[in-house]
């Protein structure tokens, strides 16, 4: 509900611009002046005038394609009036509603005449296809399917880097876009304009100030144990737009209520071991001791890309293999050479906590003393140390936790006050005090608290290489995007990993992977070939069979 109000409040302002700087031009066009206020309509009279398609009208207010399409409406109206050229066509985009007041409240405005127009359309048929190429393009990105690449191995092997994959947005429910006014096809930042890898001085790709409530509209499916769910990272601190954080992909191994541990790195869920799936390749990190070098170039022609560090000792070479699958262990024990191959597991009750090695301000910045040294730091790095930070827990001995679900009643105190501080405060939006020992929600003492939507462990299937829960906690439902269907593109080599020694020897297309399904549990991923079959035909044949189908009216 606070989403359709918020919603309606931001079209009647609009409207209200709409009508206080087009009035005068509605009535030159012989219309009530008091239709340029109403929504939908005061657009659909525009497009009759320009002799465009009336239904685009109902373009005009969706969120992400709203702004596009009434930028191209204004265009319409200024043009029907002779403002044409470079310079107007900016004018328009850039200050509508103070361009188009200057032309209403002008010189009484003159409406081109017919061949005036005719003349102008024909110069801008291929601009207006352009432009509506991007807002259909704009359409399935924002409200059917997002495409999303994969730049790290956090999933290897069941998901590869460079796997390119398509979102289905409306399987767990489509989530309402939260803030509506942005630049198509881009997820939080334009370009890297400062810092290099310091994203917070980047300029956002949308306007932070117009902003809409989380709304989800209802799903067809649930998400599953087991689900391979792409969701917005919950700490990212960059975007405060839930939507526009960045895009993670895992696997969902806890839903709500669900008791997880990890024993020696093996995961159990309600105290009994994990399943594995026909399509799922799990990876451990394994120390491999060998008294030769390994031709590793000849291992990723075999298994493709694995990154490693290799490490030379007086005894021979040393190779922190970032995640293996039993299969290829097993395998590698063969190779001539090899002396021993052992799982790289942390000792149980070591703490995963890490500090930030320098001091930053608010802006990620580094602070300087006064003799121009960097400051030391003392802060703890919650995104890369184990959640929750008081437990002595790390990735390959970790729990029991039980996930929140709706309608929990937790106890709070200062023991488990770290383990639901970001569900209280950030995900929930409650004000979170600890003061004296006491703990405050909303400036009221309590030592208990209702969770108010549903939470999941999400855990890469690269279990010793992924920035998952186990760090930086549970996801919110609101965090979540949707789940992955196929794979459309995959290219070896095309993201490099900085903590390999060796990197994949080029650049090549997977063909073996491309339009299969990411998503089904089962070894024979099912094919979709079809579907790009068809989006080919319809590609490069519409214009064929438009054509066609022209001449056989005509010759009727």
């Amino acid at each position: 509900m606070n989403y359709i109000i918020t919603y309606t409040v931001y079209v009647l302002i609009i409207s209200v611009l709409m009508g206080l700087t087009t009035w005068k031009l509605f009535k030159k066009m012989g219309h009530n002046p008091l239709f340029s206020f109403v929504p939908f309509y005061n657009y659909l009279i525009i497009l009759k005038e320009t002799k465009h398609p009336k239904w685009w009208a109902i373009l005009s207010y969706l969120p992400i394609v709203g702004p596009i399409m009434m930028s191209v409406f204004h265009l319409f109206l200024m043009k029907k009036f002779g403002k044409r050229g470079a310079l107007n066509g900016v004018l328009t985009v850039v200050l509508p509603f103070i361009f188009m007041a200057t032309v209403n409240y002008g010189k009484d405005p003159e409406i081109e005449t017919e061949e005036e127009e005719e003349e102008s359309k024909k110069k801008e048929t291929f601009l207006g296809s352009v432009t509506f190429a991007v807002v259909f393009a704009t359409i399935i990105h924002a409200f059917l399917t997002q495409p999303f690449g994969i730049p790290t191995g956090s999933m290897e092997r069941t998901l590869l880097v460079g796997d390119f994959l398509f979102v289905n947005k409306w399987a767990y429910g489509y989530r309402m876009p939260m803030r509506p006014v942005a630049l198509p096809f881009l997820q939080g930042t334009i370009f890297d304009a400062g810092q290099k890898g310091n994203p917070k001085d980047d300029p956002k790709s949308y306007v932070d100030a117009v902003k809409l409530p989380y709304l989800r509209l209802p799903g067809y499916d649930e998400i599953k144990r087991y689900d391979i769910v792409v969701f917005n990272y919950p700490q990212d601190s960059v975007h405060t737009a839930i939507d526009r954080k960045d895009p993670y992909v895992k696997r969902c191994v806890g839903i709500p209520g669900d008791v997880i541990e990890f024993r020696a790195g093996r995961l159990f869920i309600n105290n009994a071991p994990e399943k594995i799936l026909g399509d799922e390749y799990q990876q451990h990190k394994f120390i491999v001791k060998s008294s030769e070098q390994l031709d590793i170039q000849r291992l990723y022609k075999i298994y493709g890309f694995l990154p490693v560090r290799e490490n030379q000792e007086d005894s021979g070479f040393v190779y922190e293999f970032q995640g293996l699958t039993d299969k290829t262990k097993e395998e590698i024990k063969q190779i001539p050479g090899v002396e021993s191959v052992e799982e790289d597991v942390m000792k149980k009750g070591k703490s995963a906590v890490a500090y930030y090695k320098y001091a930053t301000d608010g802006d990620g910045r580094y602070l300087f003393d006064k003799e121009g040294s960097l400051i030391p730091a003392s802060r703890i790095d919650s995104s890369n140390s184990i959640y929750p930070v008081n437990k002595p827990w790390n990735q390959d001995w970790y729990g029991p936790l039980r996930i929140p679900k709706k309608g929990d009643i937790v106890t709070l105190d200062q023991e488990t006050l770290p383990t639901y501080k970001w569900i209280i405060s950030e995900y929930e939006h409650n004000k979170l005090e600890n003061k004296n020992g006491k703990i405050y929600i909303n400036g009221q003492e309590t030592n208990q608290y209702t969770i108010k939507q549903n939470y999941y462990m999400m855990i890469g299937d690269n279990r010793d290489a992924s920035l998952d829960a186990r760090f930086f906690g549970v996801v919110p439902e609101e965090n979540i995007v949707g789940r992955p269907m196929f794979t459309w593109l995959s290219v070896e080599g095309l993201f490099s990993d900085a903590s390999s020694t060796y990197q994949a020897p080029g650049k090549k297309i997977r063909w073996d992977r491309m339009f299969k399904a990411t998503n089904t549990g089962e070894a024979n991923k099912t094919s979709y070939w079809w579907v790009a079959v068809i989006i080919l035909v319809l590609f490069f044949g519409w214009d064929y069979f438009a054509k066609l189908f022209g001449k056989k009216k005509e010759e009727d």
